[in-house]
């Protein structure tokens, strides 16, 4: 859900995996801040082609500051995988995606998964995205350094547990006044930060579907993208042509910062591990044990060992050790896409008991150790600064102290163990600069041009089902469509009823009927092919009576795979 160097790093290894050679020349290949540094910012789409064909890109321009529209501007970071019907009575226009986050990079959604979601979706949409004001490539960038060096730095080791030290509440308070102060300083220059919300990359939106020639906004969010969406549809009822919520977040909760009530079902989709690395067997399981509950034992016992004799690791490009942060970690990430992370979490940890941490250790491996490259080119995005700019400017102001920090965490251990690693988003806005938050944070209500569709997992393990049901009651005539499924926003499974119901949503307006649970293709741990890849089910499936899938039904399911190891929801860790 919240965007961290992961992100990043996930994407490079997906474009290595399933996109062709960069078309530009080899400097720009390896440096797309230089693709960026060319493009002239303009007040129209002025599209040029960019990383690899048919995507193109573009440096929009927008008001820094909507209420002095002819003061300082904006830079925003356009992309699109374009409809192959433009110009024909076929095409529809734009979808607008957003990835999650806060700050999460739709340009590297669509670098990623743009083909992907194209064949999804149908041709007769362009598919775009963008980095929203303050993320990635566009500019003023939000950072709270003056280096990346220095942000390394202090960022090291990136990843923290409250539950790695007995001081970990109070050394994580620490930092977050550390980083809080240094974001005053920097805001004192630039007056930024306000500038930094939702409701501004709402209205950004809405520019850029004016840009295409459209009065009315389509638009898939994941995640955080519900909160912009959600936004956009209460600021802007009138304006909505076809809005997909889909991983749905509590705005309220959201805007108060309290963080509070996204992990009820998180300790649900951890059992989905243990259910399913049962079901599939010792042949397809490592981890595999007499039941689901002497697993979770397994694991358990794994954790303790590892709490006290951590396992070295040295990859080909980084090092590092296996301790409790970091095994904690690779578990609470693997809860956002089931269908890839658990077989290799099961292949990670069976190895740990061996006392080979590679596996579990690179399942949080971003990139190479840092070293610092001199020059003036942009380097790549830096969105780990920018998701507690924009959540902690969205939300209400936050002052805890670190024993009232503690009791926080209690209420968040007491919902689900993984209160542990959500804890941060609360913890890094307590001495955020002091800001007047004039921008929209509710009522979340309208009553929308066209009624929304919302998307909810039966086991989310960030954003319940619940969320899409009470956020969809404020907005008259819009529909819950269920997934029953684990993971994170419906593309975490493969359910080709869901992504069926999607493209009836886009091309007609059709919603589907109340109640409608529509179920996913497969089970997570699956027999290999030949070449050693993981097949993520059978050719029979139950959401299809049992049938044969027709051959564009098995391109959708495997476009579905492929968009699952291009591109994933940004996370906290």
């Amino acid at each position: 859900m919240f965007s961290t160097r992961s992100f990043v790093g996930f994407v490079a290894l997906a474009l290595t995996a399933v996109l062709p050679a960069l078309s530009q020349d080899s400097e720009a290949s390896s440096q797309p801040g230089l693709i960026w540094n060319k493009l002239e910012t303009r007040a129209e789409l002025n599209w040029t082609d960019c990383y690899t064909p048919p995507l193109q890109c573009a440096r929009f321009q927008v008001p820094l500051n909507y209420s002095d529209p002819q003061s300082a501007s904006a830079s925003i970071a356009v992309i699109r995988f374009p409809s192959p019907l433009a110009g024909t009575d076929q095409y529809r226009g734009p979808i607008l995606m957003n990835p999650g986050g806060p700050g999460g990079s739709g340009v590297d959604m669509v670098v990623g998964g743009g083909a992907v979601l194209s064949q999804l979706l149908g041709p007769n949409f362009d598919v775009v995205s963008f980095d929203p004001r303050g993320v990635g490539f566009s500019t003023p960038r939000a950072s709270f350094f003056p280096t990346e060096a220095q942000r390394q730095l202090f960022r090291s080791p990136f990843f923290d547990d409250i539950k790695a030290t007995r001081d970990g509440i109070g050394r994580m308070w620490a930092r977050a006044q550390i980083t809080g102060a240094l974001a005053t300083q920097q805001d004192q220059k630039d007056h930024l930060f306000e500038h930094l919300n939702t409701e501004n990359t709402a209205r950004d939106m809405l520019r850029m579907v004016e840009a295409h020639g459209q009065e009315k906004l389509q638009y898939w969010g994941l995640s955080y993208g519900t909160v912009l969406g959600a936004t956009f549809a209460s600021v802007f009822p009138d304006r909505v042509e076809r809005l997909v919520l889909d991983g749905v977040v509590d705005a309220e909760n959201y805007f108060a910062t309290l963080w509070s009530n996204n992990l009820l079902d998180a300790d649900k989709t951890l059992q989905t591990f243990f259910d399913s690395c049962f079901a599939g067997g010792p042949d397809l399981c490592p981890f595999y044990d007499s039941s689901p509950q002497a697993i979770s034992r397994k694991l358990d016992d794994l954790t303790r060992t590892i709490t006290l004799r951590p396992v070295p690791v040295v990859t080909n490009i980084s090092y590092g050790l296996v301790d409790y942060a970091r095994l904690r970690g690779a578990i609470g990430l693997s809860l956002y896409s089931p269908y890839v992370d658990f077989p290799r979490l099961a292949r990670g940890l069976a190895d740990l008991l061996q006392g080979d941490g590679t596996v579990i250790y690179q399942m949080l491996e971003t990139e190479p150790v840092f070293d610092c490259h001199c020059g003036d080119t942009l380097p790549l995005p830096t969105i780990q600064d920018a998701r507690a700019a924009i959540s902690c400017t969205d939300g209400q102001e936050v002052r805890d102290t670190v024993d009232e920090l503690e009791v926080f965490v209690r209420d968040l251990l007491r919902t689900s163990q993984w209160g542990e690693l959500w804890a941060i988003l609360r913890i890094e806005c307590t001495a955020w600069p002091k800001q007047e938050k004039r921008h929209f944070r509710g009522p979340f209500v309208g009553n929308t041009s066209h009624p929304i569709l919302w998307i909810g997992n039966t086991a989310d393990p960030v954003t319940p089902l619940a969320f899409a049901h009470k956020m969809a009651r404020g907005y008259p005539g819009s529909v819950v469509l269920t997934q029953d499924s684990p993971g994170h926003a419906s593309i975490a499974a493969p359910s080709l009823c869901t992504v069926q119901h999607i493209q009836s949503y886009f091309l007609n307006g059709t919603l589907p009927a109340e109640g409608v649970v529509c179920p996913v293709i497969g089970p997570i741990f699956a027999a290999a092919n030949a070449s050693g890849t993981a097949v993520d089910g059978p050719r029979i499936t139950r959401d299809l009576a049992s049938r044969k899938l027709e051959g564009d039904e098995q391109d959708i399911v495997d476009a579905l795979k492929r968009l699952r190891h291009s591109f994933r929801v940004p996370t906290p860790f």
